[in-house]
């Protein structure tokens, strides 16, 4: 089902952009869309939601500054006086000999 709904959706819009009349049908389509945007009732509701997005964007990044405060005194905080360093890593020997000391190609 959804193969063929694909398949007409994109059948339409190859008519609407591949042909004269749907390229002014296009435009019609454009026209509206354009007015709708415009329109004061959906650039209400986009003032709206950016109005909110703008409020949690900013809630969520105190919250996310607290914890990030935190996270930061825990890590300096810590007592590492007792513990070890790493030991260091072993040489890397010469592939070109083997333990008698004799190069072997």
């Amino acid at each position: 089902m959804k193969s063929k709904a694909a398949f007409i959706v994109g059948t339409g819009i190859g008519y609407v952009l591949g042909t004269r009349a749907g390229r002014r049908q296009f435009e019609v389509i454009k026209g509206h869309a354009k007015d709708l945007w415009a329109s004061d009732s959906v650039q209400s509701t986009v003032t709206t939601f950016q109005d909110k997005a703008t409020e949690v964007a900013k809630d969520q990044g105190a919250v996310l500054k607290g914890k990030v405060t935190e996270a930061v005194k825990n890590v300096t905080s810590k007592d590492h006086s007792q513990s070890t360093p790493p030991a260091p890593a072993a040489p890397a020997g010469d592939p070109w000999t083997t333990n008698d000391g004799v190069g072997h190609a």
